[in-house]
């Protein structure tokens, strides 16, 4: 850490950095503070619109806002960094610019400075680079990253021109779509102005996990029985999924989620009804393999329902391979064989 602590910035009730713990923290670390982390919109899905006092604040200390790049698609063509006050920014390929998760994807991208920090930016010691002071040392071997990512976002890039905008209103607009459509089974957690989200949103399973038992974890399991990887679970939140559709989704494909999600969301009815056992019901048993219904069957609810519960799993069934973990230590009919946190420690 360099002689650095870190220091944890509170959220108002809507989500925003709470302004006044921002203030009196920044107060008491003085011309301490080196720098603040934001994301624009915010990983609680909403458009902080205090971003520019925000940014002030800790320039009026001396510090610096590095504003994080995971949610840079809700920003292109419509916004910069620079202009809402940060001073350095990371530009996300693996989100916005056509990268996938995985395979260098995730941390790959330019990094932009303002002018001042210009100076401070790594050089290489084989390909030169105008601009920074020559005696910086070289982040990585490569003098421009990953050769096998990069010119994937070029040519998108290059492609898309002018519609790179347009992108970024579709993923905005395919959040607000999902969130209206689901608000009423799960709560959206946060929203800003005119009760919109940014690009994702936080659906808050807590209320139905205090009512019937049922956890974010069974829900994104299930999920998995629907033919859909599992959104982000329990972040930035604990107990809630995020879910962030991006521009990538056809209208199609979004309302097939939703549609799998209300089906589960009736599912959990059953349970909270006790037309179901808390303990045995397609969402605690989830996800259902083809081993599950090649024994017998001695559950309170069918094999089709399991294994095909909508009309889509009906026609192209996505089979999971391996069946309900208890997380990090392993299934109780050893699939998965974790050894316990502790022994990391």
């Amino acid at each position: 850490m360099a002689g650095m602590r870190v220091v944890i910035v509170e959220c108002d009730e809507a989500g925003n950095v709470d302004l006044d713990d921002l203030k009196e923290k920044a107060a008491h670390a003085g011309d301490k503070l080196a720098c603040l982390m934001a994301t624009y919109p915010s990983t609680h899905g909403v458009y902080e619109e205090g971003i520019s006092e925000i940014c002030e604040v800790i320039h009026s200390h001396g510090g610096q806002v590095y504003m994080d790049g995971a949610n840079l698609n809700a920003q292109v063509g419509l916004a910069r960094p620079a202009d809402i006050g940060a001073d350095v920014s990371h530009m996300n390929l693996h989100k916005t610019f056509c990268i996938p998760h995985g395979g260098g994807g995730p941390g790959m991208g330019p990094i932009g400075v303002r002018a001042h920090l210009a100076p401070f930016v790594a050089n290489h010691p084989v390909v030169p680079i105008d601009g920074p002071l020559a005696q910086n040392g070289a982040v990585s071997a490569a003098p421009w990253g990953s050769a096998s990512i990069l010119p994937i976002s070029w040519m998108y890039i290059a492609m898309m021109g002018p519609q790179l905008a347009d992108a970024s209103e579709v993923a905005i607009l395919a959040a607000n779509y999902l969130a209206r459509h689901l608000s009423g089974a799960f709560p959206v957690l946060y929203t800003g102005r005119n009760e919109r989200v940014a690009h994702e949103c936080i659906l808050d399973l807590r209320p139905l996990k205090t009512l019937t038992g049922i956890s974010e974890e069974d829900v994104a399991k299930r999920l998995m029985d629907y033919g859909f990887h599992a959104p982000t679970m329990s972040f930035p939140v604990p107990g809630t999924l995020m879910v962030e559709p991006t521009e990538s989704e056809s209208k199609a494909e979004l309302d097939r989620f939703i549609g799998a999600m209300l089906s589960i969301r009736a599912e959990i009815t059953e349970v909270q009804n006790g037309n179901w056992p808390a303990e045995d019901n397609p969402l605690k048993r989830a996800p259902h393999t083809l081993a599950d219904i090649a024994g017998i069957w001695e559950r309170p609810y069918s094999i089709e329902q399991a294994v095909t519960p909508d009309a889509h799993t009906k026609a192209h069934k996505y089979w999971p391979v391996v069946n309900r973990v208890d997380n990090v230590y392993g299934d109780r009919n050893l699939f998965c064989a974790c050894v316990p946190l502790d022994e990391y420690r």
